[in-house]
C-alpha cells in the first residue's frame, strides 16, 4: 500500500498541514463542546480520537482529506479545513470546523478557499459542495462568500437533514489563493 503524504497549503494568515497527534487535545475540547452538534458532536475523548483518526484514515482511503488549520501568527490550530467525502456523502464536498475562539476571523473563508483552489486545480475536481444543517446560519455565510448558493437539500442517515451549497465551476475561480508546499498530493 502507498502511503499518501499530505502536502500543505498555506495562505497569508493560515498554514493548512497534516492531522497530527499533538492536535488532539484542541480537536478534542471542540468535539466535546456545544458548537460540534453541527458536525456530529458531543462527542467524548475516545469518540473524538476515532473522529481524528477518521481524518487521517480519509487521506489514505481516498487520496485526499481535511487539514489542521494553524495560524501563522501564533501556530494554534484553528480548525479543520478541506475537501471531504466519507461513505454517504452525495458529492464531493469542501468542510471546514473552526475550532473554539478561532470563528469571526475570516479563517473558515480563507482555508476554505485556499482548498478548493487546491481540489480544483491540482485535483481536478469539476464541482464541489458545501453541506450545512439549516440552523448553521454562521457556515451558510462562509458558503456565500465563498460564492456557493442553494442547491437543493440532503438528508443524511446519522447527521439529519442539510442544505447543500454548490461552489462556483473551477472556470469562475479567479486566482489562486494558495501556495502548496512540501509534498505532492498525488
Amino acid at each position: 500500500m502507498t502511503v499518501i503524504e499530505i502536502p500543505t497549503l498555506k495562505t497569508d494568515r493560515l498554514i493548512l498541514r497534516a492531522p497530527r497527534t499533538e492536535d488532539f487535545p484542541v480537536f478534542s475540547a471542540f468535539y466535546a463542546g456545544p458548537r460540534s452538534h453541527f458536525v456530529g458532536g458531543p462527542l467524548t475523548a475516545e469518540l473524538a480520537w476515532r473522529m481524528l483518526a477518521m481524518e487521517i484514515g480519509h487521506w489514505q482511503l481516498k487520496g485526499f482529506g481535511r487539514w489542521i488549520v494553524e495560524r501563522r501568527d501564533t501556530g494554534a490550530p484553528a480548525g479543520l479545513v478541506g475537501p471531504f467525502q466519507p461513505h454517504g456523502w452525495p458529492e464531493p464536498e469542501i468542510g471546514w470546523d473552526l475550532f473554539d475562539g478561532q470563528e469571526g476571523h475570516g479563517f473558515a473563508t480563507e482555508a476554505a478557499r485556499a482548498a478548493r483552489d487546491h481540489a480544483y486545480r491540482v485535483m481536478g475536481w469539476t464541482t464541489a459542495i458545501s453541506l450545512v444543517k439549516p440552523a448553521n446560519t454562521a457556515s451558510a455565510r462562509v458558503c456565500e462568500r465563498l460564492g456557493a448558493r442553494r442547491d437543493g437539500a440532503f438528508t443524511h442517515e446519522r447527521h439529519g437533514l442539510m442544505h447543500v451549497y454548490r461552489h462556483p465551476a473551477p472556470e469562475a475561480d479567479l486566482a489562486p489563493t494558495a501556495q502548496l508546499t512540501g509534498a505532492r498530493h498525488e
